[in-house]
């Protein structure tokens, strides 16, 4: 296979060139700048080929195995997953999970990704609200023992002995929110010791957003671990402006040593479990959430109840006939945590602020499901490379594919992956810079974004044209 005539954005960030890029099997065998012909000036094709994006924060554990053509992520020019994120993975399985497949542990886990392959390449995190879940239950609200804490390390070193590649944190939610820093420091101290990353949804984006970034620091720092800040984002309105102190936070202790960086998605809104919401206070005062009003909250995913997708809170207790209140905790008793919801939280300018950082990396963060699931678990990508980079210029291209692709992949542990160069793996994406768009809106994000020719996943066809081909050469890639 061969591309001829391409603009080539390889990946770390350097200016693009004219060039050919030549592909055996699963590698990438030749990069050379193209020759003009004999009897004239050669023509660019006037599409850009770069490293399939990598997308390092999102929840598609279960997607992998139930959904295997992916098709929410290559239709926007992802090739490669991390899964396992804010706390909860498919391994360990715990009493009254929401949802399945689980699996009782990571060894488990990776048969399973091995026998039925995905069209994506993927990385595991192991979830401590799942090895939480799974030695001490859902709701206990509690400092673990110390045979509970043996439980919960052996859990720990199990996963990455089968090739986790470190541990995810959702200190916001049920059960994270009850485990204290020195629980944490304990499970990511094995991490640390291992070679692996401790990525962290952190205990409060709002009005505890400073406070939250110095305890996850203190953990980096403590134990040696990379700590990777999950959707940096200040979420509530009385926050909005402290994405610039917390950045100078990160910011300095780089400079004293600690690797830490954050990933974004380009949206904001966010989304998350209803249940974990409510149960926070939002909608009586400040919590972690902020504080919410029922205008606020859009419901995407209800199932069961398809006739409250796309409505906001206030919308479906009116439709109800009910008060706010009753409405709410009907829909915590009926859906328990199948219900997902779309808050509007933050502001565009703190989203530019952070996009801006020169160690932004790009996530989606999309929770698949329900009729009207948050845009961004299919256009993220596509919003970036096209509103923020041709439409407003935040972003030049060569850094805006670098924190699709090299950067994800140094950061995560994707060898030979995010950029073009031979010997590289051939994960792909070739698509228009003057077309590429998100299409997708709140009320209606799942179309297919624009602007994408062909996606190559280790050499393969895995989307043409905007369509998917069927094919799933995903690999589960192990920590090493």
């Amino acid at each position: 296979m061969e591309f001829r005539n391409v603009t080539i954005v390889d990946g770390t960030g350097a200016a693009p060139f004219v060039g050919d890029v030549v592909v055996e099997g699963d590698r990438i065998v030749e990069v050379s700048v193209s020759t003009p012909p004999a009897d004239g000036p050669g023509q660019a094709t006037g599409l850009v080929l770069a490293p399939g994006f990598i997308d390092v924060h999102t929840h598609d554990d279960v997607q992998l195995l139930s959904t295997p053509d992916m098709d929410f992520k290559t239709l926007q020019g992802v090739t490669s997953v991390v899964v396992g994120n804010c706390g909860f993975s498919a391994a360990p399985s715990y009493a009254d999970l929401p949802m399945g497949p689980s699996f009782a542990t990571m060894t488990d886990y990776f048969a399973a990704l091995d026998n039925e392959p995905a069209a994506v390449n993927a990385t595991v995190l192991v979830g401590h609200g799942s090895v939480r879940s799974a030695v001490m239950g859902f709701k206990e609200n509690r400092e673990a023992t110390s045979d509970e804490m043996a439980a919960m390390s052996a859990r720990v070193i199990e996963a990455l002995d089968a090739g986790a590649i470190g541990i995810s944190s959702g200190l916001a939610y049920e059960p994270g929110r009850y485990s204290g820093p020195d629980e944490m420091k304990q499970l990511v101290g094995l991490v640390a010791d291992a070679g692996g990353i401790y990525t962290t949804h952190m205990r409060n984006e709002a009005n505890g957003l400073l406070d939250s970034i110095d305890e996850s620091i203190a953990v980096a720092e403590t134990t040696g671990a990379p700590l990777q800040i999950s959707h940096l984002k200040a979420s509530d309105r009385s926050v909005w402006g402290e994405v610039v102190p917390a950045l100078e936070k990160i910011e300095a202790a780089r400079a004293r040593g600690v690797d830490v960086m954050f990933d974004q998605y380009p949206y904001t809104r966010g989304s998350t479990f209803f249940d974990q919401v409510a149960n926070s206070g939002a909608f009586e005062g400040q919590s972690e959430f902020g504080s919410l009003s029922p205008e606020e909250v859009l419901i995407a995913s209800a199932p069961g109840r398809p006739e409250w997708e796309g409505r906001t809170l206030a919308q479906v207790a009116d439709d109800e006939g009910v008060d706010t209140r009753t409405m709410i905790d009907r829909i915590v008793t009926e859906l328990d945590r199948r219900c997902v919801v779309i808050l509007d939280r933050m502001c565009e300018e703190d989203v530019q602020t952070v996009m801006s950082h020169p160690e932004m990396i790009v996530g989606s963060d999309g929770v698949y499901g329900g009729s009207r699931p948050h845009p961004r678990l299919h256009h993220t990508y596509p919003r970036i490379l096209g509103h923020y980079v041709r439409e407003l210029g935040l972003l030049e291209l060569p850094r805006a594919v670098q924190a699709m692709t090299s950067a994800a992949a140094k950061r995560f542990g994707f060898h030979d992956r995010g950029v073009i160069e031979a010997g590289a793996y051939a994960d792909l994406v070739l698509f228009d810079p003057e077309t590429i768009i998100d299409t997708g809106t709140y009320m209606d994000p799942k179309t297919v974004p624009t602007g994408i020719e062909g996606v190559w996943v280790n050499g393969t066809l895995v989307v043409e044209n905007g369509a998917i081909t069927g094919e799933r050469p995903g690999l589960a890639l192990r920590h090493r």
